[in-house]
């Protein structure tokens, strides 16, 4: 070390070492760097998907939701346009929304017309639903009429969790429910994967998946984490989506939310830093990003932290 950074002003050091901010660490054989570059990108279908699109990276990986304002058929035809030009998708199917078996049939067909093996199914929130009432009930007869088919169509299923509880549904009812659909989807012979809805707490993510593990879960967990949002975007859609205690954690830990609060919006290294050493351990085999299509915030900070 030269005589001159020995003497730097404490003021000059630290804004040295704000502008030199350590980058993500990677663990193993860059594992994390892997997961960061085929991370699924939530895009919405609202008014801002087109912005949204026109600032994906080539060849994304995308996760188009099926949004309860529009249809099913709107999240195929977006999906159709996305892999068209080059993108990998995976749309959302969700259960309630499907009117009929009929309906599952044509969702079926277009799912084989447009060539993705991949879904994810959620619940949703149609009110009152179709005929059926949540993810299991579709799920189940999902699997029975592709297996009817003389070439299946759906290889893997990804589906919901839920580390910061859900406003309606008990812990209880969740527990059951992530179980009993890792057993229907693997005893079919496809491969399945779960994804977190968004917390703000690593030590509830850490300790809710070190306790489902111990329990029977064995599929990957992709982790759901906001993608770099807006504070006040991302705190308005949280009340939305329902993740009240995490926003409760957050009005209760004030380092947290002091830590937020001082910024203009969210990044994921404050949930991915403290959970990198722990994904082997939890087997953490993805990273899902809740953008709410604001794409090119988010692909700076993916390439930024890449570089």
């Amino acid at each position: 070390m030269s005589a001159e950074a020995k003497v730097l002003p404490a003021t000059t050091a630290t804004r040295l070492s704000r502008r030199l901010r350590r980058p993500l660490l990677l663990p193993g054989p860059s594992v994390l760097r892997s997961m960061i570059e085929t991370a699924k990108v939530e895009l919405i279908p609202m008014k801002s998907l087109d912005r949204a699109i026109s600032e994906l990276a080539p060849a994304s990986h995308i996760s188009m939701t099926c949004s309860p304002a529009k249809t099913i058929e709107t999240t195929l035809d977006e999906t159709a346009a996305l892999v068209a030009v080059g993108h990998v998708v995976t749309p959302h199917i969700a259960a309630r929304m499907v009117q009929s078996h009929g309906h599952l049939m044509q969702i079926l067909n277009r799912l084989a017309e447009i060539g993705t093996r991949e879904i994810f199914v959620v619940g949703g929130d149609a009110d009152p639903p179709g005929c059926f009432f949540d993810a299991i009930e579709f799920i189940e007869a999902l699997i029975a009429l592709d297996d009817s088919n003389e070439h299946r169509v759906i290889d893997h299923i990804g589906y919901t969790s839920y580390p910061d509880t859900h406003p309606f549904i008990t812990d209880e009812q969740l527990h059951d429910a992530l179980h009993v659909k890792q057993q229907m989807i693997l005893k079919s012979g496809r491969t399945a994967h779960v994804s977190t809805q968004m917390c703000f707490s690593s030590d509830q993510i850490r300790d809710w998946l070190r306790r489902e593990r111990a329990a029977g879960l064995t599929i990957p967990v992709h982790l759901g984490i906001p993608g770099v949002i807006d504070k006040t975007k991302l705190m308005t859609m949280g009340v939305r989506l329902g993740v009240g205690t995490s926003l409760r954690y957050l009005s209760k830990n004030k380092k947290a939310l002091g830590k937020m609060m001082t910024q203009r919006s969210f990044e994921p290294d404050q949930l991915l830093r403290p959970l990198a050493p722990h994904l082997d351990e939890l087997g953490i085999g993805g990273i899902h990003l809740y953008t709410f299509n604001q794409v090119a915030t988010t692909e700076a900070w993916r390439q930024k932290t890449l570089a």
